[in-house]
C-alpha cells in the first residue's frame, strides 16, 4: 500500500499545502502504523479494522509513549483514513469514531504456566469440535503466530512428519511444534478435519459449517474456554502470542530467535518482551501485569 501512502503525502503537500512539519508528523505516524500492521497482523492499511488501530495505540502505550504522542497518532490516522474515504479508496473509515482511552502505562497481559495449562485442558477430547479447539489453542500457543495467520493456515502448511507449520507468504517462517501441540494437531487432522470440512475446502481449521474459521469465531471460542478455566485476565488471541514470547525468553531463548519465530520485521517490537522479563526479575519473579 506504499502507493496510497505516497499519494496521501502528495495530497498533504500539494493540495492541502500543509507545512513541512505537519506533513512530516502525519507521515511518520502513518508509516509507523503501516509497518506495525504488516508485522503484527500481516495486512495492509486498507484492510485495517478499528480493533487493529486500537491494538496499535495499545502498542504505543506499551512502548511508553505519552498520551500526547498517542493522541497525535490517532489524529494522524483519522486524517489519513479520511483522505482514503474522500478519494474513493475506502467506503468508510475504521477510525472515524475512535477516541483515545486515557489510562496509565499498562504492559500486555501474560498468562502464567498454570493458566496456560488450565486453558489448554478445557476443550473436550470426545467430540470433533473439542478436538479442533484443542488443536487451535495448542498451535496458537506453541507457535506464537498471529490470529490472522492461524486461521489463514491451509492443510498443506502442516508437516506432521517433521513437526512444523509453515507460516507466511512473502517471508516464510517454519515454526516447530512441541510434542503436545503436534499430537493435538495430528489427532485433529487424522480423525476430525475431513469430517468437518466442506468438499474442496483448503483451510486447516474449519467452523461447524465446514468453511474456514473466522477471527471472530476463534475469539469467541477463546473467551468460552477462558471462562471455563476461571481465568480473570482479559484474554485475547494476542495474549497467547505475548505469553509465547515471554515464556520463551524466560526459558533462555535469545531475542533474535524469538523475533524470527514471531515474524517481527523490527526487533524493537520483540524488545518489549525482554523488558517484561527483566522487570519480572527485578520484582522477585512476579510478572508485571
Amino acid at each position: 500500500m506504499l502507493d496510497l501512502i505516497c499519494a496521501y503525502e502528495n495530497y498533504l503537500t500539494n493540495v492541502k499545502q500543509a507545512s513541512s512539519n505537519t506533513v512530516s508528523s502525519y507521515m511518520r505516524d502513518v508509516r509507523q502504523f503501516s509497518t506495525w500492521l504488516r508485522s503484527e497482523e500481516g495486512i495492509d492499511v486498507v484492510d485495517a479494522a478499528q480493533q487493529n488501530i486500537s491494538d496499535f495505540l495499545k502498542y504505543l502505550q506499551e512502548l511508553g509513549k505519552s498520551g500526547a504522542t498517542r493522541s497525535r497518532a490517532l489524529a494522524s490516522l483519522k486524517n489519513f483514513y479520511g483522505y482514503l474515504v474522500s478519494s474513493g479508496f475506502l467506503n468508510s473509515s475504521p477510525v472515524q469514531r475512535m477516541r483515545l482511552e486515557r489510562a496509565g502505562k499498562k504492559l500486555p497481559q501474560i498468562l502464567s504456566d498454570q493458566e496456560i495449562e488450565n486453558l489448554l485442558a478445557q476443550p473436550s477430547d470426545s467430540d470433533p469440535k473439542g478436538l479442533r479447539d484443542q488443536a487451535m489453542l495448542q498451535v496458537m500457543y506453541a507457535t506464537g503466530i498471529r490470529v490472522s495467520e492461524l486461521i489463514g493456515l491451509d492443510l498443506d502448511d502442516v508437516r506432521l512428519d517433521s513437526g512444523i507449520v509453515i507460516v507466511g507468504n512473502k517471508k516464510v517462517r517454519r515454526i516447530p511444534l512441541y510434542p503436545d501441540a503436534l499430537q493435538a494437531l495430528r489427532t485433529y487432522i487424522t480423525a476430525v478435519r475431513d469430517t468437518m470440512a466442506k468438499e474442496g475446502e483448503t483451510a486447516l481449521f474449519v467452523n461447524v459449517g465446514g468453511a474456514r474459521m473466522s477471527r471472530q469465531g476463534f475469539w469467541k471460542l477463546l473467551k468460552h474456554y477462558q471462562e471455563m478455566a476461571h481465568i480473570d485476565k482479559d484474554i485475547t488471541p494476542h495474549t497467547l502470542r505475548h505469553s509465547f514470547a515471554v515464556h520463551l525468553l524466560e526459558r533462555g531463548a535469545d531475542i533474535s530467535s524469538v523475533q524470527e519465530l514471531m515474524g517481527h520485521s523490527d526487533i524493537s517490537s520483540t524488545q518489549m518482551y525482554t523488558h517484561m522479563v527483566e522487570g519480572q526479575c527485578k520484582n522477585g519473579g512476579q510478572r508485571p501485569l
